[in-house]
């Protein structure tokens, strides 16, 4: 038969060795010029986009790297653990891969420092747990490093970023906006400077507590910075809002904001507001 005599045609083309020598994890990809980054380039540029400006999220570790003397932070030592208040199911485990991945215990770290050779309290929140939000753990973080900053009679210094309050500990979430806010309150009566400083996003019961009563605030450039969203409250007003709407910009324009300060700029800034206020 005809077929028997076909022959399996032979391939001549060679055989491509998919070879990547990009090393995992080495590369980062900017979301607003879509270029393709050396991480350690952009570390080194203060978690900013060598190419566009575009400011990355930083790590708690990056941000007490980039603020804090070498050598002179001390973690404060806590006690405390994450609850599960509502006894979601998933809530532990979701918390103990947060913790693995991240490498750090809660969406917020805190201690002291030397800013300059100035004795700090500073918290840094992190956007990579829960996006930064605020239940029982970090509200009693903030609250116990306020508390120290009245013991020790130093400036504290916030960082804030967060999408609000953690709505997997529900109303007890919430109670943090009043503990925070009242811890304040105290340290305002013992005539200590506090300094917020908001980053992208800074959202939710957050914005509506410690980020923004503080002695100064400052923002970093084009930070997101509110209560609810921008398509919330549109669809609650019937109105259409400006695109700049929420911006550190727009904040800065309305009075919410004292200062912009590009994230180079932070540490000195902060070191000299640190002085005036002595």
């Amino acid at each position: 038969m005809i077929v028997d005599k076909i022959k399996k045609r032979e391939t001549t083309a060679k055989k491509i060795e998919n070879k990547v020598d990009i090393q995992v994890g080495k590369w980062i990809k900017c979301d607003k010029c879509k270029e393709i980054l050396y991480k350690e380039t952009v570390r080194e540029n203060y978690s900013i986009c060598p190419n566009c400006g575009s400011y990355f999220r930083m790590h708690i570790n990056k941000r007490i790297e980039a603020i804090i003397d070498k050598g002179t932070y001390k973690r404060f030592g806590f006690d405390i653990d994450t609850t599960n208040p509502l006894n979601l199911e998933d809530y532990p485990d979701k918390i103990k891969n947060l913790r693995k991945k991240t490498g750090i215990q809660e969406a917020i770290g805190c201690g002291t420092g030397k800013i300059n050779g100035e004795d700090v309290v500073i918290c840094v929140m992190d956007s990579g747990f829960l996006m930064g939000s605020m239940g029982v753990v970090v509200g009693e973080k903030i609250t116990y490093s306020i508390e120290k900053a009245i013991e020790l009679k130093l400036p504290i210094v916030i960082f804030c970023v967060s999408g609000g309050a953690r709505m997997q500990e529900g109303i007890i979430s919430l109670m943090q906006m009043a503990k925070t806010t009242s811890a304040i309150s105290k340290l305002n009566e013992a005539g200590l400077l506090y300094i917020s400083v908001l980053t992208d996003p800074t959202y939710g019961g957050v914005t509506a507590s410690f980020a923004s009563i503080a002695d100064i605030v400052l923002a970093e450039p084009k930070a997101s910075i509110g209560f609810a969203g921008k398509r919330v409250i549109e669809q609650t007003l019937g109105e259409e809002l400006p695109d700049n709407f929420q911006t550190a910009e727009f904040m800065l324009e309305h009075g919410f904001v004292d200062k912009i300060v590009e994230r180079k700029d932070l540490k000195d800034t902060i070191y000299k507001l640190i002085l005036f206020h002595k």
